[in-house]
């Protein structure tokens, strides 16, 4: 029986973060993996898609070319090919990980692992052999799927899930989405700008009803000027797909409504895999699908712990990473410091991109804070009218005692490579007095942030 130091279950952003920073600690690591190094985020998530809403990106600038002085006589999407290099990104992210398992001499055990107690892991390959391997301490990173409603099942073909949806054999001409979290409104700008028309149904009131209010109102005002319907305070109650297509009954404030479409794709959250891991057999405690860890993610059973989409705190890929690195870091005997859960941005890659950290306007009223609130549009920003890319804003907020800064909310082209500025700050206790006077360079999309915390306080220039 090969026995290591540690071993990880899953090899995700958190799972393969995990294993290579044990490995450059000195231990001797494995991981387990049933499918594909890189697990869902760089397989089926995060980098495939962001392949395809480039492809998006680019056909939408060649369709606008004559916005920008060019013409262009005509442009054709090629879907199968669009789809096929999007597959390719993700294949070569994927032996990327090979290689750094490789460098950081990780092993890789293929196969479905088991608990089965006294820190032993039973691993069943493709074939149904068994092998048994040991370790001084355990990661479960095992992540999560598409969560289905009970009353809409997928089937894979006319009800889809993401994995589906990234790799359709044929564009379809009608696509409803359940959903308007990061997966449904990303999925709704690459299939309304490749050609399909999309109808959003939303439960709530708001469309990506996580972020800010003005945040939300400004994306499905863009969203419905690319053509995409939006149903919010809505319910998909059921889908007859017996026929060709799919008849969507949905339910509105103001009565029932029927949809014809050729494809259902459900984009109603995720749920956690942790089924089959053996957790009942050595006493793991879960609740609500999550398993219960510490600030440092030991489980209540000594050397087993738990990271990722599978414990508390937000289901995002770099919230993975950072929980694996501080998790061994701990069972290395270093001190790291808990994740500080209120400072972590979240991204969404639709067009205008939305991205976000801290609290929204309404939770730090709620919260009792006197605030500060500086907004600025990208309608006033130089490099924004010089890129053709006007829509949105930054908005921020500070608390008006200390100038502390409480949030920021963006909406607008590449404002996902801007939030970390924020991040930063926050983790700086940055006041909005300091931002003020740091310089920014111009013309930038970042000297927004800048504007945004000037108006907070009455000294925006140029508005």
């Amino acid at each position: 029986m090969s026995k290591y130091d540690l071993i990880v279950i899953g090899s995700g952003p958190g799972g393969y973060v995990a294993a290579i920073r044990a490995s450059q600690l000195g231990m001797k690591v494995a991981v387990v993996e049933k499918a594909e190094l890189g697990g869902v985020c760089l397989n089926w998530g995060c980098i495939p898609t962001k392949a395809l809403l480039k492809s998006a990106q680019v056909f939408e600038y060649i369709t606008h070319a004559k916005d920008y002085g060019i013409n262009v006589t005509s442009a054709e999407a090629d879907f199968t090919a669009v789809v096929k290099r999007s597959r390719d990104v993700a294949g070569g992210m994927s032996k990327g990980i090979q290689f750094l398992f490789k460098k950081n001499k990780i092993d890789i055990i293929a196969g479905f692992g088991k608990l089965i107690g006294n820190k032993k892991i039973e691993v069943t390959d493709a074939a149904g052999k068994k092998e048994t391997v040991e370790a001084n301490s355990i990661i479960l990173a095992t992540g999560g799927r598409s969560r289905e409603l009970p009353n809409v099942k997928i089937d894979g073909k006319k009800i889809i899930g993401y994995r589906e949806a990234m790799v359709l054999p044929t564009q379809p001409k009608n696509m409803v989405i359940m959903g308007s979290g990061a997966i449904g409104v990303e999925f709704a700008y690459f299939y309304a700008t490749m050609g399909t028309k999309v109808t959003i149904v939303e439960f709530m009131p708001n469309i990506v009803p996580v972020e800010d209010e003005e945040i939300s109102k400004q994306l499905e005002k863009s969203l419905k000027k690319i053509g995409i319907d939006i149903l919010t305070n809505a319910s998909v109650e059921s889908v007859d797909a017996k026929g060709a297509g799919c008849k969507v009954n949905i339910k509105t404030a103001t009565g029932m409504q029927s949809i014809d479409c050729d494809v259902v794709l459900s984009a109603v959250g995720v749920t956690t895999n942790l089924e089959g891991l053996g957790l009942e057999t050595v006493g793991v405690a879960t609740d609500k699908g999550k398993v219960l860890v510490d600030d440092f993610y030991k489980t209540n059973i000594p050397g087993i712990y738990a990271i990722g989409d599978i414990v508390k705190g937000q289901a995002l890929a770099h919230v993975a990473s950072a929980e694996g690195i501080i998790c061994v870091e701990k069972i290395a005997g270093h001190h790291p410091q808990p994740l500080d859960y209120g400072n972590i941005p979240g991204c969404t890659y639709c067009s205008p991109e939305i991205a976000s950290v801290g609290l929204t306007e309404k939770a730090a009223k709620e919260k009792g804070y006197e605030i500060k609130v500086g907004k600025f549009p990208f309608s006033a920003s130089g490099k924004a009218s010089a890129s053709g890319a006007k829509d949105g804003f930054v908005k921020v907020i500070f608390d008006a005692k200390y100038g502390e800064w409480l949030g920021a909310h963006m909406i607008g082209a590449n404002v996902t490579e801007m939030i970390a500025e924020v991040v930063v700050a926050r983790k700086l206790e940055t006041t909005g007095m300091d931002i003020i006077k740091s310089v920014h360079p111009h013309p930038t999309m970042s000297e927004a942030i800048m504007e945004a915390a000037a108006a907070a306080y009455g000294e925006v220039i140029h508005l």
